[in-house]
This record gives structure tokens, C-alpha cells and sequence, in this order.
């Protein structure tokens, strides 16, 4: 962490500490070094920095580009090396500076769902996670925020109180299917990517809020 990011890290785990009573699970099923993906629900503008905040290493998140504009927003997102990406998420640039961020050995939030969920539920995985992994080498631990979306859903309009927990699930390794990816038919290829984001999306799914 540098001094930026780590100033930032307090702040949010003094927030949700304080504000919010929030509880961590399992963090030491992380890595502290290398190369790795944190696989999120996704349900409150809150998710992103509590799933960084209940690690004792420094992660990459995704910022919006437009935000990159904005020269205090901008010069902050960049201290912290987050990853610029389009609208949708996605886009070469992007996908570019992931898998650079990870190839340097670094740390990185991914949402499978793609967006924040409308009613509180799990949604549907897209298959841009799926092509990360296949693209990278790096291990996917997959963690389940609880409590965010009644805080601060998208029906929200300012954080409200509520109790909120992140939990890291076991790491998750696709070596065969990576292997497999190599060789294989586009339209298969096609299919790998999906299928590993569904059984991030399950394993994420099994995720309660209590200790392993």
C-alpha cells in the first residue's frame, strides 16, 4: 500500500467499523502477495472498497474512465492504480490494463453479475469474468458482501446504518479449463468463458455470513 491508498484503506475501515458494525470472514484465504481476482456479488456503490478494505494488502479496483477526467478524482483513482474502463465495463483498453495489473503481480475486484443489483438478489454471471481468467493465470477467491444492499442499494439515496459482512470463500483454480481454452473452437471457447463465470457465480452463492 502506498501512503494515498493506505489513507484511504483507514478511512473506509474506520467507516464501516463505525457506521455500519461491519464483520470480515475469512480474509486469510487471500493471498498477501501474487496475482489474484476478488469475485464479488455486487448490490451497493459500498461493495467495492469493503471487499479491499477487510484485506491487509492493496487491490486494484475498476473506476469508470470518466471519472479519470475530473483532475482531483482522477489524480486520487491513479494513486491507487485503478483500472480506467468504458461504460459496459469492458472494452480491449480495459481488459489491457487487468490483466497488466495482474501479470505485475497485483490484486484485482471483478463483479461477475456486471452491474449492482435492483432487488437485493443474486443476478446472473456474464461471461466477461470468464475471459479474464482464461487470459490470466491468477487464482479466483470468491467473496459474498452481505447487508450493502440495504444500506445502500440502488433505492437508497443516502447510507443508512444497516449491519454489513464480506466473506472470502476458498481459491479456485481453472487449469483445465485454461488448458483446454488453447486449443479449442471459437464457439467453445465461447462456452468456457460462461462456465466459469457460473461457478464463480455458484461458489459465491454458497457464501454465508459466519466463520469456516
Amino acid at each position: 500500500m502506498n501512503f494515498s491508498y493506505r489513507l484511504g484503506w483507514l478511512f473506509f475501515r474506520a467507516w464501516y467499523a463505525s457506521y455500519f458494525r461491519w464483520r470480515v470472514f475469512n480474509p486469510e484465504r487471500v493471498p498477501e502477495t501474487g496475482a489474484v481476482i476478488l469475485a464479488s456479488n455486487h448490490a451497493s456503490f459500498l461493495d467495492p472498497p469493503l471487499v479491499g478494505a477487510g484485506l491487509k494488502r492493496g487491490i486494484n479496483y475498476l473506476a469508470r474512465e470518466s471519472l479519470f477526467r475530473f483532475q482531483g478524482v482522477g489524480a486520487l483513482l491513479r494513486s491507487w492504480s485503478a483500472v480506467p474502463v468504458d461504460r459496459d465495463g469492458g472494452g480491449a483498453a480495459g481488459l489491457k490494463a487487468i490483466l497488466d495489473r495482474l501479470l505485475a503481480g497485483g490484486g484485482i475486484i471483478l463483479f461477475p453479475e456486471g452491474t449492482r443489483t435492483r432487488d437485493g438478489k443474486l443476478q446472473p454471471a456474464r461471461s466477461g469474468i470468464g475471459l479474464v481468467v482464461i487470459k490470466s493465470i491468477a487464482p479466483v477467491v470468491p467473496v459474498r458482501v452481505f447487508g450493502t444492499y440495504e444500506a445502500y442499494g440502488r433505492h437508497i439515496k443516502f447510507p443508512r446504518p444497516k449491519r454489513i459482512a464480506v466473506k472470502y470463500g476458498q481459491s479456485m483454480n481453472f487449469e483445465k479449463l485454461r488448458a483446454e481454452a488453447r486449443n479449442c473452437s471459437k464457439p467453445r471457447l465461447k462456452e468456457i468463458y460462461l462456465q466459469i463465470a457460473n461457478e464463480i457465480m455458484a461458489a459465491i452463492a454458497k457464501l454465508e455470513p459466519r466463520e469456516d
